[in-house]
């Protein structure tokens, strides 16, 4: 995991994990909240998905956001999921 921040009011997460646990750890990192944006990269560094949440959209749309989500990791190997989440 590296951090990375770019903005004071912002921390950027980077988690490299391989394709079969790609819904567990987004699962997981939804419900730690503060979420604003998930990036997911190949194993070249190129994003192939950027999924921006708000505290409303986690609720009612993350189903079939997660639905597609699965639907790459059937495809994918090796992932970066880069997590931008707000301060505190």
């Amino acid at each position: 995991m590296t951090e990375e921040n770019k903005d004071p009011k912002s921390k950027f997460e980077e988690f490299k994990i391989n394709g079969g646990e790609l819904l567990d750890k987004l699962k997981e990192i939804l419900h730690e909240g503060n979420v604003r944006r998930i990036i997911l990269k190949d194993e070249r560094g190129k994003t192939f998905m950027e999924i921006p949440l708000t505290v409303g959209v986690v609720g009612a749309i993350i189903a079939p956001i997660l639905a597609a989500v699965g639907a790459v990791a059937a495809l994918a190997s090796n992932l970066t999921i880069v997590v931008e989440k707000t301060e505190d």
